[in-house]
């Protein structure tokens, strides 16, 4: 069928698509056509890239192209088997089925195919389960994948998106200067060779035009933002002496940390509203020029307010901020979920009649009942755990107030100025002095007792430890993963040491718990996954194990370090690893030799190249489809160029011309607003 409006017009119009499959494709994210064209492929198989049946690798997925030899009886129990024996002049393989006689009779003796599956098998006859099969003439294709829910297979929606793309011509987004300058192909011819590439080379084509537009897109709304927050400030501040502050703290501030503090004053004594990223290693002191800021603006008759992702490190920016603060005469507040209704209305109205000069809380900050009295600050701890859309719900609550971010991840500074286009950035890169450096040893799994004796030694001695277990095996939870390493830690040394256990699936009350009994010291132990790498302090901490370190990133196996090593006590993190690759090797290398996290960082991107750098929330940034931020850098500077030339004729894409680039933009960041 013709489709006018792809956008509004429903999945179910497209042929082959009736209302139960419609359903299966809304749990993807499918609603219209245009959301169906648009679900790109995840990679492909490519059909040309062969391996014989003698050298079919063990358990692991590949392509053999053999002729069908024979065809066995079938078998018909509770299900019924389907066996064919094929072979390639190296070796025999037997293929099976599953209740899929289909596939079965596709195959016909004496003629050659392609066979993609997870080679299995012994060493006397090779077999593969359930292979996607093509004739063998057809070895030169690619086979896109995609991602998929129950009921529906790569097979379907690759004939929903031909059908859908078939005597359709979707409208060009992109004007022909931007295309011409940056060699682009154009949508339709894009989105019919990302689906069905006949080559390698035209997929790369594809994938560049359309990676070049998310960019750019994502780009202009950065960009935009940035020009938008050039207005002027409700929270306009005058200079004053932070002289008391510096003179109240019980150690010296870093040369970095006295540098932030002038960036940010700038900012906050200037016409517009600051809007700046503070960026700094685990334990380079950005919570000090948190407060540094908050007692200029106590200074300038004015409130802050700092949001944490959790309550208990809500519950520790409260109590370092009333430290710091309260001796001056500050009043700090605390505002979180788990508090009483009556002490709800309490902090609230203190909030509202300008009695609390700083709150700190949760998400609670950002609902309708709490009010400012005249908000002049706002401070969101770790950048990467809330959208867009919260930090500006937070910002709403004053009149255009200064905004600082702060992300104890370290990025490359180039990558930065990128990814943060709505930010002006800050750097700590000095640590504060005294502080020792977390001693980082690389072990295999034979150290096991050894590691849980050196465990229980410093549990004897009122020092506490964490131990880190990753996703073991694919499909396992991460709960099953600490489970069962907990219940192994009962059967050692460790069996009378009291432990606590924390992951994903719990519930934010419940992980609150756990870890206030950690930081208590009611648990000597923590078996944790990831939840712990963003931020609660627990200076007794003293030792970290990470199990199966080659799962994670340099840069995450170093926020996982930094939880320890907060105290004056030697700190210890062993990266307990079996891996012999020399990527392994090279990683743990490298958090062996430095501590050094923007180094790490630019390791990081050398060593993976990195497409996970972010993990999956990409730093609450909007959700990209087909564009990586870290691997695709090339073409983010290209449309960083792109972008500054359309927005210097029109800031605010407010003109027609660029109405199109305006809808894609407010598309893009939907979702970060939706929060």
């Amino acid at each position: 069928m013709l489709i006018k409006d792809p956008k509004s017009t429903d999945v179910c119009y497209v042929k082959g698509i009736g209302e139960k499959r419609a359903k299966m494709l809304n749990k993807l994210g499918i609603y219209t056509v245009y959301d169906l064209v648009t679900h790109y492929p995840r990679g492909y198989i490519d059909f040309n890239d062969t391996v014989t049946v003698e050298d079919a690798p063990q358990d692991t997925y590949c392509v053999v192209k053999a002729k069908v030899i024979g065809k066995l009886a079938p078998y018909h129990g509770k299900i019924a088997v389907y066996r064919a024996l094929v072979s390639d002049g190296t070796g025999d393989m037997l293929v099976v089925f599953f209740n899929t006689i289909y596939s079965f009779q596709r195959l016909k003796v004496g003629e050659e195919y392609c066979f993609y599956g997870k080679a299995g098998g012994n060493f006397i006859r090779r077999e593969m389960n359930s292979p996607i099969i093509i004739e063998a003439e057809k070895s030169g294709t690619l086979l896109p994948r995609y991602n998929l829910t129950h009921g529906l297979t790569h097979n379907m929606m690759s004939v929903y998106i031909r059908n859908a793309l078939s005597g359709n011509v979707f409208a060009e987004r992109l004007s022909e200067d931007i295309m011409a300058e940056n060699r682009l192909l154009g949508f339709n011819d894009a989105l019919r060779m990302i689906h069905f590439p006949r080559t390698v080379g035209e997929y790369e084509l594809a994938k560049r035009r359309l990676t070049f537009e998310e960019l750019f897109i994502l780009q202009l709304g950065l960009r935009s933002m940035k020009n938008r927050k050039k207005r002027l400030t409700g929270a306009s501040m005058k200079r004053k002496s932070l002289a008391p502050y510096f003179e109240s703290l019980p150690f010296e501030l870093t040369g970095a940390q006295k540098r932030a503090i002038g960036e940010c004053v700038k900012d906050m004594t200037g016409s517009a509203p600051m809007n700046r990223l503070l960026q700094g290693d685990v334990g380079s002191g950005k919570t000090a020029v948190a407060a540094a800021l908050c007692y200029f603006a106590y200074l300038n008759g004015m409130q802050s307010t700092l949001m944490a992702p959790t309550e208990i490190l809500a519950a520790q920016h409260h109590k370092t901020l009333s430290e710091f603060l309260e001796p001056l005469g500050v009043k700090v507040v605390l505002l979180t979920g788990s508090a009483t209704a009556a002490q709800k209305k309490k902090i609230r109205g203190e909030i509202a009649l300008g009695e609390a000069d700083i709150a700190v809380g949760t998400q609670a900050l950002i609902q309708k009942d709490t009010v400012f009295s005249n908000l002049g600050l706002v401070i969101a701890d770790e950048q990467h755990r809330f959208g867009v859309g919260q930090r500006a719900a937070l910002s709403d609550k004053g009149k255009d107030p200064h905004t600082l971010i702060m992300s104890a991840t370290p990025i490359p500074r180039t990558l930065g100025m990128i990814i943060y286009g709505d930010l002006d950035i800050s750097t700590l890169d000095e640590m504060p002095k005294g502080r020792l450096p977390v001693r980082t040893y690389g072990v295999d799994s034979s150290y096991h007792e050894r590691l849980y004796r050196f465990v229980l030694k410093y549990a004897q001695n009122g020092f506490q430890s964490y131990i880190v277990c990753p996703l073991v095996e694919e499909g396992v939870s991460e709960k099953t993963g600490a489970v069962q390493y907990l219940e192994h830690l009962q059967k050692t040394c460790l069996k009378d040491v009291p432990t606590g256990l924390l992951h994903g699936k719990m519930k934010q009350s419940d992980k609150d718990e756990v870890m206030r009994r950690f930081k208590s010291g009611e648990y000597k132990v923590l078996v944790s996954t990831t939840v712990i790498e963003v931020g609660v302090d627990v200076p007794n901490a003293v030792v970290m194990i990470i199990e199966n370190a080659e799962q994670f990133g340099l840069s995450q196996l170093h926020q996982l370090r930094g939880r320890v090593g907060r105290g004056s006590e030697q700190s210890h993190c062993i990266l307990v690893t079996d891996s012999k690759s020399d990527f392994t090797k090279a990683r743990i290398d490298t958090m062996i030799k430095t501590s050094d996290g923007f180094e790490i960082a630019n390791e990081d991107l050398k060593l993976r190249g990195p497409g996970d750098f972010f993990g999956s929330k990409q730093h609450g940034l909007p959700p990209l489809k087909i564009a990586d931020i870290c691997t695709d850098l090339a073409i983010l500077d290209e449309t960083r160029i792109a972008a500054e030339k359309v927005l210097k004729d029109d800031p605010r894409l407010a003109s027609a011309h660029n109405a199109e680039l305006k809808a894609m933009v407010d598309e893009l960041f939907s979702d970060c607003f939706s929060a």
